[in-house]
């Protein structure tokens, strides 16, 4: 299997399955002697980890991360940092009723179909459960940015949406609330929403927004490597997300061009900014925007018709522990690539510069 790493310089490879005895990767490209604050690693890590809240899965695993190398005195040596997250609460049993058979909109069929072999636990490898790896590597990745802030806040869930602008919001209420909605009354909506929605035993999707502050001018290049490309990447690569825009986004097309350019200010600021940060695909210094949409969550705590191995039509019903909406857990993953992204091209823009 192919395409287990991502990045250029800065890259993780990560590995595991859902229910194998762990999860973990290997971050390489980190240079040498950045301080790395452990316990914020595992806070990002805590942030998405099951069994959190009402209204998440209730697995519950530590999510401990344990560090093997690259690491001394607490600083980066410079070498690969490898690290693992063992699983301790797999109830594989629970999936014992798909193994022959397919949930729809999973991975099953063509992951059956692509390598004739599957691990049926838990979706094996395409579990979201993967996307632990990407937060220890990103949150290191935050560590080696240092003024650069990146912060992700749950916009929408199903038709309720936070009406506000990015700059009128306090990213310190992110995490007041399970829903990780930095508006207090609209978290309130979205937190019993999504209750109403897991008593039904069915699921619901959302939009997760991103704001990365104190971006310095000139990461990304203008052709195949815009800035903004890589991080539709990196967003697009997160288990269950349908869609990604920046700056004004599919709004911008309601807009004429003389509403839609951003107008410089002598400094070389811009009086709006449309264009999300990024401008022929590098970054000018202005934040950075965008949105990830969410599907709801495939698996439903409902019966349902599918098909087996043989094509056979059969019945059977959504079992185990399942997330009822994504997107409050989602909420590091997103900040964690946004990093590696960030990182990578702060790395690349090095290189050039030399």
């Amino acid at each position: 299997m192919a395409g287990n790493t991502f990045g250029n310089l800065f890259k993780v490879t990560t590995f595991g399955e859902s229910h194998g005895v762990a999860i973990g990767g290997v971050l390489d490209g980190c240079p040498a002697g950045i301080s790395l604050d452990i316990e914020a690693i595992q806070n990002d890590l805590d942030r998405r980890k099951p069994g959190q809240s009402a209204i998440v899965t209730q697995r519950k695993e530590p999510d401990t991360v344990e560090f093997y190398s690259g690491i001394f005195e607490g600083k980066t040596t410079g070498t690969p940092i490898g690290f693992a997250i063992h699983n301790t609460n797999q109830k594989s049993h629970d999936y014992s009723h798909i193994k022959d058979s397919y949930r729809p909109s999973h991975a099953d069929y063509v992951y059956d179909q692509k390598y004739g072999f599957r691990d049926y636990r838990g979706g094996g490898r395409s579990s979201a459960r993967e996307t632990a790896s990407r937060v220890v590597a990103g949150a290191i990745a935050k560590q080696f940015l240092g003024d650069m802030k990146i912060n992700a806040f749950v916009s929408q869930v199903g038709e309720l949406q936070l009406n506000k602008n990015y700059t009128e919001l306090d990213f310190s209420l992110i995490e007041s609330n399970p829903v990780r909605c930095p508006d207090q009354e609209t978290a309130a909506k979205m937190e019993e929403y999504i209750k109403k929605i897991k008593k039904e035993g069915d699921t619901i999707g959302g939009v997760i927004t991103c704001v990365i502050q104190n971006v310095p001018i000139g990461l990304g290049e203008p052709v195949f490597d815009k800035l903004h490309a890589e991080l539709g990447k990196a967003m697009l690569s997160i288990n269950a997300v349908k869609g990604f825009e920046y700056g004004s986004g599919f709004e911008g097309v309601k807009m004429k061009g003389s509403a839609h350019n951003d107008q410089f200010n002598t400094d070389g600021t811009t009086k709006t900014n449309y264009s999300g940060g990024i401008q022929g695909g590098i970054s000018n210094g202005m934040d950075i925007y965008f949105k990830v949409a969410f599907k709801p969550v495939a698996t439903v705590i409902q019966a349902y018709d599918t098909i087996d191995k043989e094509g056979n039509k059969v019945a059977t019903q959504g079992k185990g522990r399942h997330d009822p909406c994504v997107v409050p857990r989602a909420v590091p993953i997103v900040e964690a690539m946004a990093a590696l992204v960030m990182a990578d091209y702060t790395l690349l823009n090095r290189t050039i510069k030399l």
